[in-house]
């Protein structure tokens, strides 16, 4: 199927870039091109990387982009952001996008396996490569499921759920989505089926654990901010809370100045603040956005300026 996606808070977090046509710039998390387009728009003699480690984003914005001399298009994973610029030799970029979690796209294509709605092959592999959610599914320990859905998923149930797995694959292994979404509608009370899909939380824990997301997060936060130029920007969109709260949190440590005692007379540590934030609340979606892209709600939208 055609890779498309529906860019969240596109002119905001182009806006937030504030990018200059000679400028040089960073979409890490292309996908389909929406937020890439609206950069290269604004460039004249700037140059665009366009990052994804999705194979068939890849290859959308490569059809779409692949002719333009401005744009270089490179397949891999932005929390490798720095090596995959350094060695093309960019010293230091103007400004990186980051639109974080799932496209719609790997939402729609039933055989990625990030839905609960179709029946398909457990994979959740955003790069196509690596382990699956059906190897996670079937090989980890009871405590780590229940960590995992836990941490990630915020799941309440988080434990029965883990259970209900490990006893379901002692029978037969777990290896399409319907089969893992049906344990889990087996392992919550009554009331949480009727709360929207029971099924979402644990899919989106396991998403995360097999991409490594929140780690990869950290990772390409600090390899963004390193490659930024003084007074580029950083602009991260984040679709979960626990996203949100690590760009909350990095860009808070980047703002910090002085971290001596209160009573201390003089500062000794030192430290000054590398960055400012531009956005103190986050950017959310408008209404007319929500209207015609429902999967924007919960979307937010921080950016940061380095020092």
């Amino acid at each position: 199927m055609a890779f498309s996606h529906i860019s969240v808070l596109l002119d905001e977090s182009i806006r937030s870039l504030n990018i200059r046509p000679d400028g040089v710039y960073v979409d890490g998390t292309a996908g389909g091109g929406g937020h890439s387009a609206a950069i290269l728009s604004q460039l004249t003699t700037g140059r665009l990387y366009c990052i994804d480690q999705d194979p068939e984003a890849i290859a959308a914005v490569s059809a779409r982009f692949g002719d333009d001399p401005r744009c270089t298009i490179i397949e891999g994973n932005f929390g490798d952001m720095a090596a995959l610029l350094q060695g093309r030799a960019v010293p230091a970029v103007d400004g990186v996008l980051l639109d974080i979690g799932v496209s719609s796209h790997q939402l729609d294509d039933g055989a990625r396996g990030f839905s609960y709605h179709e029946d398909a092959p457990l994979d959740m592999r955003m790069s196509m490569s690596g382990m699956t959610a059906e190897e996670l599914v079937n090989t980890a320990a009871l405590s780590e499921l229940t960590r995992i859905l836990s941490v990630y998923g915020e799941e309440k149930y988080a434990y029965p759920i883990s259970k209900g797995i490990v006893a379901a694959r002692q029978e037969r292994p777990v290896t399409t989505t319907l089969q893992l979404a049906s344990i889990v509608r087996e392992n919550v009370p009554q009331r949480v089926r009727r709360d929207g899909h029971p099924a979402r939380k644990t899919f989106q824990a396991l998403r995360i654990a097999v991409n490594r997301e929140l780690d990869m997060l950290e990772k390409g936060l600090c390899a963004a901010f390193e490659l930024l130029s003084p007074c580029g920007r950083l602009a991260v969109i984040s679709f979960h809370s626990l996203e949100d709260r690590v760009v909350k949190h990095f860009y808070l440590e980047k703002a910090q100045g002085c971290t001596c005692p209160k009573d201390f007379p003089v500062c000794v540590c030192g430290n000054t603040p590398k960055a400012r934030i531009i956005t103190r609340k986050p950017i959310v979606p408008t209404q007319q956005e929500l209207e015609s892209n429902p999967r924007a709600r919960s979307a937010k939208l921080r950016v940061c300026e380095k020092l």
